[in-house]
């Protein structure tokens, strides 16, 4: 059912990660150019913090979430809960907005909101506070589509489906703190960490995908957080050739000047994945969830997603890493000996 015209306050429920947020922006930007007075505040986890910094040409203010049973992202923190809900409740949203997924869990913490109308996505003949605003929820497709047709459900037209990641002048100082002496797109970016063990592709075909590129002459630069520092140091141990290891060095905002200025990128299925899509800096994406189809990039002519459980196979992500290289660079740069690992 089409939302009203005369909303003017907004809460959205989504309380993920950094993938999970950007795979939302899209929605996010089409909901702000139907509201564009409305003052629209993120309820999430305690790092979205900055998320709305860096977004707030879509959101306005930013509620902690501490929590609720059933949610994995953060242990539920009883007190803090109940702050939070009077907090909330407080504001009187016109609007109480849930995109966290398929409400099977907190669809009856919206209830508590308080809100005027509450929407989002619910499970066929599960309980939603307000059917006429629940869509049932889209189980298939990519991320970004699921919750655009949450908007098309809710009237709200669509401002296109590409990503974002705003750079501010805080995050060039950043960049330039590092100290590195490299040249815009003479480098790839391979970034082997990931949030979970399971997620994580062997470190030493990572090595074996960053020397070849490397053999091409570009720089490899190693990026990371300070808790994958093991995991970037193993990379470069396998290497052959040199690469600049910057893991734990980075802020946020200068590791998405690297990945922008990168001529590629080679990542696992992350938010880091999702930073190369909204640059449009070409990507190879190792998919280790069994999701690519819904969290891989839309553009699969410039990032090139493997879904590696269902096909492990390294040649053929050595393959198309190296008709990647070849279609964006000179022939005659890259070299034609490379031997592997």
């Amino acid at each position: 059912m089409k939302l009203p015209g005369d909303i003017k306050t907004i809460i959205i429920f989504r309380a993920l990660q950094l993938g999970d947020m950007l795979c939302a922006v899209p929605a996010f930007r089409a909901l702000r150019a139907a509201y564009p007075s409305a003052r629209i505040t993120l309820a999430g986890l305690q790092w979205a913090s900055s998320f709305v910094e860096r977004f707030n040409n879509y959101f306005d203010d930013f509620i902690w979430f501490p929590g609720y049973p059933g949610l994995p992202e953060q242990e539920l923190n009883p007190h803090k809960f109940s702050e939070f809900l009077i907090n909330v409740q407080s504001h009187n949203f016109d609007l109480a907005i849930q995109m966290q997924g398929n409400g099977s869990f907190v669809n009856p913490m919206m209830e508590l909101f308080g809100a005027h109308i509450i929407a989002g996505y619910c499970k066929k003949d599960d309980y939603a506070p307000n059917k006429d605003y629940f869509i049932e929820y889209p189980d298939y497709g990519p991320e970004i589509e699921r919750h655009l047709k949450l908007m098309k459900f809710l009237g709200i037209p669509s401002k296109g489906n590409e990503l974002e990641f705003p750079l501010t002048d805080q995050d060039e100082a950043d960049y330039k703190a590092l100290g590195l002496t490299i040249q815009n797109k003479k480098y790839i970016c391979v970034h082997p960490g990931s949030r979970g063990v399971w997620r994580q592709w062997p470190t030493r075909n990572f090595a074996a995908l960053a020397d070849y590129c490397a053999s091409c002459g570009f720089r490899i630069i190693i990026t990371g957080t300070q808790q994958e520092i093991d995991i970037t140091n193993e990379v470069v141990n396998y290497m052959k050739y040199p690469a600049i290891n910057v893991a734990g060095k980075t802020s946020l905002g200068a590791l998405g000047v690297l990945i922008k200025n990168a001529y590629a990128l080679i990542s696992n299925c992350t938010g880091v994945s999702h930073m190369g899509a909204a640059f449009k800096t070409p990507s190879i994406v190792i998919s280790m969830d069994g999701e690519p189809e819904r969290w891989g990039p839309i553009n699969k002519k410039s990032h090139r997603t493997f879904n590696w459980l269902a096909q492990p196979d390294f040649q053929q992500v050595f393959d198309e890493t190296v008709l990647l290289i070849n279609e964006y660079y000179p022939a005659s740069e890259s070299s034609s000996n490379f031997s592997g690992s």
